[in-house]
């Protein structure tokens, strides 16, 4: 992963030169694209993809490698019956494979991969939980308790400072990092909270049993509505779906800084550009040099909201979801010329 960061002197350049032009008329399923790349749904809600009916309501996902191949997991946003499920691929891009890792869950909204090759799937629902999954399918899922009972919505793993961070889907709610005792192993460690004050206090609680974990410490700072989280070359993206803005915490000088607005999804490429889902059903690329330009854009259906964005090994195929009302859905692959991209 490239260690570049947008954390620079300046604004954003809004309306920049995309390094891959202009994009182009819709093609099959409504998807703009620039010239060189192509796109097509790999999955859609209530239709079998290898042998499994593909969930509702698809949200966040992460892509792991497997062989000469990779898995994209996608998390469900229903409530009472959402869960996770996974896509394998062949080298050629075929799919082998489909199954479910995860069940009996609820409003599993965003999460975030881990080094070691889990899927953290976090439930949106009051007091809800963090689970760790095995893309690959072998092991059972987990609840990991100690990174708190609250409205999750993602995670984003810091192997440079061993830690997790934490987003919470409250209007009023909180940033959270989770110092496991061992890293890699989530079972047991501290969830601390973001301050107004720039540091981090300990989370008294984090069952929350009598009072909600944003509520236990005075001074921390509150977010509208945290959603999804990315972290890259030292620094965590997250956004936030109430005032829909992207913030990048330095976590090197601990600085924080109001990035732009209108985001709801992110991730990162090899190349360190950042690629952003907007309110407008469209794809940013925002580069290191601060440009934003238009990727992509989904003409149909009208209204969808993109989630679940995440390149595969080697950065030569984008994935992502578009959730339309409350049960539908479609998952995508975008394959081409990626800037930094080793692979197809």
């Amino acid at each position: 992963m490239s260690r570049k960061t947008l954390l620079r002197a300046g604004p954003l350049w809004q309306g920049g030169v995309s390094p891959y032009g202009l994009i182009e008329d819709p093609g099959a399923g409504g998807l703009a694209l620039p010239a060189g790349f192509g796109g097509r749904v790999v999955a859609r809600s209530g239709r079998k993809v290898a042998g499994l009916t593909w969930h509702a309501a698809p949200d966040g996902g992460a892509c792991f490698p497997d062989g000469t191949g990779w898995i994209y997991v996608s998390n469900s946003a229903l409530p009472l019956v959402g869960g996770a499920s996974a896509l394998r691929f062949r080298a050629d891009g075929s799919i082998g494979d489909a199954y479910r890792i995860l069940s009996g869950t609820e409003l599993n909204r965003a999460g975030g991969a881990t080094p070691w090759h889990t899927w953290l799937s976090c439930e949106l629902g009051h007091r809800g939980r963090v689970f760790e999954c095995d893309p690959y399918g072998t092991r059972a899922a987990r609840p990991r308790l100690a990174m708190g009972r609250f409205k999750h919505e993602a995670a984003a793993c810091d192997p440079d400072r061993q830690v997790v961070y934490l987003t919470e889907g409250e209007r009023d709610g909180c940033f959270y990092r989770f110092r496991p005792g061992d890293w890699g192993d989530l079972t047991e460690g501290a969830l601390e909270v973001l301050c107004a004050s720039g540091g981090w206090e300990p989370v008294p609680s984090p069952a929350a049993l009598l009072k909600g974990t944003r509520h236990q410490v005075r001074g921390a700072r509150r977010f509208d509505g945290g959603d999804a989280c990315h972290y890259t070359g030292g620094v965590c993206f997250f956004t936030t779906r109430g005032d829909g803005v992207l913030w990048a915490y330095d976590a090197r000088t601990s600085a924080l800084e109001r990035v732009c607005d209108g985001v709801l999804a992110i991730t990162s490429a090899p190349s360190g550009d950042l690629y952003v889902a907007t309110r407008e059903a469209r794809v940013d690329v925002i580069t290191p040099e601060r440009a934003v330009a238009p990727f992509l854009r989904l003409d149909r259906p009208s209204g969808a909201e993109l989630t679940g964005l995440a390149f595969a090994p080697g950065g030569g195929r984008l994935y992502f979801s578009a959730r339309r009302g409350r049960t539908g859905g479609e998952t995508f692959e975008v394959a081409g010329p990626f800037r930094g991209a080793w692979a197809r």
